[in-house]
């Protein structure tokens, strides 16, 4: 028996208190952040997170479809990029333990916890792609703006246009920083030494948390180019003063001059 498995990033964020209100499903478990659904009649599971992942277990093409334009509704800003990942479960009773591979994952038994532990994993891994093609976007950006300090010791873009670069890759990296909690744990591996094993694989498998040195890595070069691009205009903005200071000078040394 297998269960397939597709996460998909849908958008920055969703509201999870309105979607749980108004999607008339029982919750097997969830927070303030995040909601899964064992839909045992079916045998579908959902599970949907604040920072924009959905994460089917079971579902048809159709089925994936309809949720989809239904969660669009609690979204605050959809995601124009084709971000997915698909993953597999298969049962084998043979088995003595869980073997955890590339593209699927064998276990002798199936339950929700242990699903959900793939699941998550699945979701925060499509989660970091998306938050690697931003940071990847903003370093790409920001390169632009150095050559033309290399080539010309200078910036030609205005003051309100730089600002409103700076406000943009501030707000991609609070939006980065804010959601990184995706990375914690879930509170059901604690007490349970398989899951936590499998938890502890999958990461391995999904390179989780190299991928999340490698994205903090990035968000400090990001970083690093703000502080560079906000002194370069402090500086001009004082060299702008100093000549209006100038200028003003000079007319009153004129004005002197001209009424003695």
């Amino acid at each position: 028996m297998e269960i397939q498995i597709e996460a998909l990033q849908i958008a920055e964020s969703f509201n999870i208190k309105k979607f749980r209100s108004e999607f008339r499903s029982e919750v097997f478990s969830g927070s303030t952040s995040e909601v899964f659904y064992a839909l045992t009649e079916n045998n579908r599971y959902l599970y949907v997170f604040d920072y924009g992942v959905v994460v089917f277990a079971n579902y048809d093409a159709l089925a994936k479809s309809e949720f989809i334009q239904f969660v669009k509704n609690y979204a605050t800003t959809l995601v124009n990029l084709d971000l997915c990942e698909e993953y597999q479960i298969v049962i084998d009773e043979k088995l003595p333990k869980v073997l955890v591979k590339n593209d699927y994952v064998t276990v002798p038994q199936i339950d929700s916890s242990l699903l959900r532990i793939v699941m998550l994993n699945i979701g925060q891994s499509v989660a970091l792609e998306y938050y690697e093609v931003l940071t990847d976007d903003i370093i790409t950006s920001s390169k632009h703006y150095i050559l033309e300090l290399e080539n010309r010791g200078k910036l030609s873009i205005s003051k309100t246009n730089l600002l409103k670069y700076i406000g943009k890759v501030l707000n991609v990296k609070n939006s980065i920083v804010d959601n990184l909690y995706i990375l914690d744990d879930p509170n059901l591996v604690w007490d349970n030494e398989e899951l936590n094993l499998l938890n502890r694989n999958l990461k391995a498998n999904f390179d989780i948390n190299p991928r999340f040195k490698d994205l903090d890595y990035r968000l400090q070069i990001v970083e690093n180019n703000l502080t560079l691009f906000t002194d370069v205009l402090n500086v001009r903005e004082s060299n702008r003063l100093e000549w209006i200071i100038i200028i003003l000078i000079l007319i009153e040394i004129v004005i002197a001059l001209f009424f003695h």
